[in-house]
């Protein structure tokens, strides 16, 4: 069945807005289960602007479902990660500002770094992702590196728009997909995605879970974020294909 990933990252953006101590993400964590998430998903900048070290060791203590830390793909971080033992780490590119990565890692560019970096988090038990364009040669670069999943961005999905380019990018995702799941590598996706298009990019069949956070939090004004998480698992569920993922 289709994983639904939930992303806290903007509960913490909004409590550094507001410079006190509310809305706790770790509590967004919380209500996120509630709702039915298959797993939280948080990022750890390197300034450290948003989630801070307290809130990803409280997360990590917390969840119960599937905990997946984001850091950049540079040793320090990875090293950081290592030390929390989260269930999976994904490596994304540095972050200047903002929270969500403009563009995956180019990781054709980096495979030699990329491969120490994704050695030590394999040998410390972690499963690696890395966030990649949707693009057939950074999968295959992602699978030489070793790592266990590949996140495609779709963010350009996202931004689409009319049904040509949104077309255009669905069909960048399914090559993509489709050349992950050959290599033996499992398939997610971020960036951008709302109640809307996800419903597309659940019929992918090798995509075996949609990482959200901002449209969820945007319907969670309105509804709650445990109603909200709901409201998406019924989406995925009727999008998806029976019998999609590994």
């Amino acid at each position: 069945m289709l994983r639904l990933g939930v992303n806290v990252d903007l509960v913490a953006v909004m409590r550094a807005d507001g410079r006190g101590k509310e809305p706790n993400p770790v509590a967004a964590a919380v209500q996120a289960e509630v709702g039915g998430a298959d797993g939280i998903v948080a990022t750890l900048r390197e300034d450290r602007r948003y989630l801070t070290e307290r809130d990803i060791a409280l997360l990590k203590e917390v969840v119960t479902t599937h905990f997946n830390l984001r850091v950049a793909a540079k040793e320090e971080m990875v090293k950081r990660a290592v030390a929390v033992q989260p269930d999976m780490v994904t490596l994304i590119p540095a972050l200047a500002q903002g929270v969500v990565p403009p563009a995956g890692v180019d990781v054709v560019a980096a495979v030699e770094a990329m491969t120490e970096l994704v050695a030590g988090l394999r040998g410390s038990n972690v499963v690696v992702t890395v966030r990649i364009e949707p693009e057939v040669r950074q999968v295959k670069a992602a699978a030489q590196v070793g790592v266990d999943y590949v996140e495609l961005n779709t963010t350009q999905l996202a931004l689409a728009q009319d049904l040509n380019a949104q077309s255009e990018q669905l069909e960048k995702l399914r090559a993509a997909a489709l050349a992950a799941n050959k290599l033996g590598l499992g398939v997610s996706v971020a960036g951008g995605l709302n109640y809307q298009n996800v419903r597309e990019v659940a019929k992918i069949v090798q995509i075996e879970e949609v990482n959200v956070g901002h449209a969820l939090l945007c319907r969670a004004l309105l509804v709650g974020l445990a109603q909200a998480v709901r409201d998406m698992a019924v989406v995925l569920r009727e999008s998806a294909p029976q019998g999609n993922g590994r």
